[in-house]
């Protein structure tokens, strides 16, 4: 029996993931304990936890692999170091600090003092991880693997041909050249400053025009071999007085990526206090396209170098769900994957994963297939019983009604029947995502019907732009009904044009280009889920409800507890905790 520890550590979505003989055993980010989004320190409640829910102790793990090696790219390193101007004080200091946070015995030793580890150590290039992460668990025996994100080894992109086991990386992108870099720096240029503020920017460019795509190919410009590079005179992060991605306690950041010369380009930002205009969403709209320009033109050349039927995509820009919707008609692709946490996170399962393949040789058969997101923390039925209890005064005085409903159809019609009624519903079932994305274990749902439903979420719960769509979750089998495009979509990773004639019967879930970024949900994948669907569609006909995350400004609730204060603190109307439905 080999136990392998898969780790993304020191850097933004801070994660674990335990595999036991080639199988996924758990998996979790650790901002869904400390409680700070994008949480980037070491993942000493992660590992906790997946020790947990294997019922292990760390002395019983075989290996332990992180997504980053210092060694890659070494020599590409020292070169630019020595013919770019960067400080050498400033290369060792960041030389120094990366081989502090690579001592992965040190770090258990130190974050977990009371467990022992015994096993193998393993240090396993960013890009690698990413990739693996996609192809090592996707249904697919043979497909082109892509990862495009940041920087990451001093990379910004990498692909390959998976077949079986095996997966080689053919080629990259390096330093500093990179379209998160760009998207990034475009998503700050708008006045979106915060670390993971990228999506605000897909949901605002449908409002825009693509008016700037002419300035924008020269910040990136499109190679013969179907790579891009950046026009350095936009940008700040190439040089070492630029802007530094650090983690500071925990929370993720970095300076000002774009220079003085986008203003001359652009005109001038737009600070994040002053109004959204026309101008910033045709930036965002332009942004949006160049992206997709610049992702397709490398896929279409992949596609033609490797002939495969199949891709996968990891790496942060794998989020553009966008993009992703367009894959099969902008590329001759015929299959995509991408699995549910496609960012720095799903790095640790790739690192376990290339290590299993790596330590196990031939006898790693590829047999695992990430088909659902449900790898996280769960409550018993006597824990969410306790939570109840501990708050029965506070529900007494919000009025709430409590009931305990065991029989699953009986739950559901009530849930639906609310859903029905316009209210808002707190969802908290099994195990949580892994992943960004609420999949109906840790999701306030609502009416898609109601054209009011999103004002009605924002004014209540989320407070968030009003820009910003919310997303359809729709009965598998009911997809080519609804929307343009027929695919699996379990982790809300794709966006879909919804169907012209059905775009007024769920206004609260149509974007407002008529495209909603879906999950499709099955009885195999979600069985209580696909059961509520299936309630509010024999009530309403409508076999869709609208999803989002259960939390308010904060990280998605884990916890009975958590679900419970974001309930009490909000305007939410019904929360139903398991078998347990609560009323105000």
């Amino acid at each position: 029996m080999t136990y392998i520890l898969g780790l993304n550590a020191y850097h933004a979505d801070a994660a674990a993931c335990l595999v036991k003989d080639g199988e996924l055993v758990a998996a979790v980010e650790e901002e869904r304990f400390r409680r700070i989004k994008h949480w980037g320190g070491f993942p000493s409640e992660s590992i906790r936890y997946c020790l947990r829910e294997a019922g292990i102790a760390l002395a019983e793990v075989d290996h332990v692999a992180i997504n980053s090696d210092n060694a890659a790219n070494r020599w590409r390193k020292l070169a630019y170091a020595l013919t770019s101007g960067v400080s050498l004080n400033y290369v060792l200091s960041r030389l120094r600090n990366r081989g502090e946070r690579a001592d992965v015995a040190g770090n258990l030793k130190q974050h977990l003092p009371e467990q022992e580890f015994r096993g193998t150590a393993h240090t396993v290039e960013h890009h690698l991880c990413h990739l693996a992460s996609a192809f090592l668990v996707s249904p697919y025996d043979k497909a082109v693997a892509v990862s495009v994100d940041g920087f990451g080894d001093f990379s910004s992109a990498a692909w390959g041909l998976g077949e079986g086991g095996n997966l080689a990386v053919d080629g990259r992108v390096y330093f500093p050249h990179s379209l998160g870099v760009f998207y990034e720096a475009m998503t700050q240029f708008i006045g979106f400053p915060h670390y993971g503020d990228e999506y605000k920017v897909m949901g605002l460019a449908p409002y825009g025009q693509p008016t700037y795509v002419d300035q924008m190919k020269e910040i990136v410009r499109l190679k013969n071999d179907g790579t891009f590079a950046l026009d350095l005179r936009y940008f700040r992060h190439a040089s070492g007085e630029g802007a530094n991605y650090q983690v500071t306690d925990g929370i993720p950041s970095g300076g000002r990526l774009w220079s003085d010369e986008l203003v001359k380009l652009l005109g001038p930002a737009r600070d994040p206090a002053a109004p959204l205009e026309d101008k910033h969403r045709d930036i965002a709209r332009s942004a949006q396209v160049t992206y997709e320009n610049a992702f397709f033109h490398l896929l279409n050349t992949l596609h033609a170098r490797y002939r495969a039927d199949a891709v996968v995509l990891a790496g942060g820009c794998a989020y553009n769900s966008v993009a992703n919707g367009k894959v099969l008609e902008r590329t001759p692709f015929k299959k995509l994957y991408v699995q549910s946490a496609g960012g720095d996170a799903g790095g640790a399962i790739g690192a376990a994963f290339a290590t299993w393949h790596k330590t196990e040789g031939a006898t790693a058969k590829r047999h695992f297939v990430m088909d659902h997101s449900y790898w996280g923390p769960s409550a018993t039925p006597d824990e969410i019983a306790a939570a109840i209890d501990q708050r029965r005064a506070d529900f007494e005085a919000a009025g709430c009604r409590i009931e305990r409903i065991a029989d699953e159809a009986t739950l559901c019609r009530h849930t639906a029947q609310a859903i029905s009624e316009g209210k808002v519903i707190g969802w908290f079932q099994g195990r949580m995502e892994w992943g960004p994305r609420a999949l109906g274990n840790r999701s306030i749902l609502g009416d898609p019907r109601r054209a009011d439903m999103k004002d009605i979420l924002n004014l209540k719960i989320k407070r968030r732009e009003s820009f910003r769509p919310f997303a359809p979750s729709i009965l598998r089998e009911a997809v080519p009904e609804w929307f343009e495009t027929d695919d699996d979509v379990p982790f809300m990773m794709q966006v879909f044009r919804i169907r012209e004639e059905k775009r007024a019967e769920i206004p609260a879930v149509t974007h407002v280009d008529g495209t909603g970024r879906l999950q499709t949900v099955t009885w195999s994948g979600n069985p209580r889920y696909a059961r509520l669907i299936s309630a509010f569609r024999d009530l309403t006909g409508v076999p869709i409800v609208l999803n989002t995350s259960f939390n308010e400004n904060e990280p998605v609730v884990c916890k009975p507890e958590e679900a419970i204060d974001c309930f009490l603190r909000t305007r939410m109307d019904v929360l139903v905790l398991g078998d347990t439905l609560i009323q105000r």
